[in-house]
């Protein structure tokens, strides 16, 4: 690792440490040249399958649109950030498990809904009205009285979880 100050070659680790669930490494270095110390951090790098979008562009995957999108539904409510952030870790790796190269958006929203639909059913509804898209309150009703197709079973599901109806809401 060359230096940042004079980009000398040799530079040793003072100390490392772990950190993020074991997803980084930190590593305190020190110039064996000017003797500066600065800090550097490793982490894997993970290639996410492009996006196909319902029109048939495609982009590359940002992990900050799924978040957005989930923290809008959970808005107020008593979902904490932390909760938010295993969702989403939880959608990734339900992502990468398809091994596929391209996904569709439809397949990250039907994950998205799952894990509403354990989490938060009012979180679930928010989400469920602007993903849908329903153009009839009747087709809204029947489309809320459905249980996801694919459920997730996580961590984050609350323990006294159970299906909920419209009659709950």
């Amino acid at each position: 690792m060359h230096c940042p100050s004079c980009q000398a070659i040799d530079t040793k680790v003072i100390e490392s440490r772990v950190h993020f669930d074991g997803t980084v490494i930190r590593r305190r270095r020190k110039c064996e040249q000017c003797e500066k110390r600065f800090t550097t951090y490793e982490k894997y790098e993970i290639q996410m399958p492009v996006i196909v979008k319902n029109d048939g562009r495609r982009e590359l995957y940002q992990r900050g649109k799924i978040h957005e999108g989930i923290e809008k539904a959970c808005q107020k409510r008593p979902v904490s950030a932390d909760k938010i952030d295993s969702i989403v870790n939880d959608i990734e790796k339900r992502i990468l498990d398809t091994q596929e190269i391209e996904i569709a958006t439809k397949q990250i929203g039907e994950f998205v809904i799952s894990a509403l639909y354990i989490l938060d059913i009012v979180a679930y509804v928010r989400f469920a009205a602007s993903y849908w898209k329903f153009e009839e309150i009747n087709e809204f009703i029947t489309g809320l009285s459905t249980v996801p197709s694919c459920l997730m079973t996580t961590n984050y599901a609350q323990e006294d979880s159970r299906n909920i109806g419209l009659s709950d809401i």
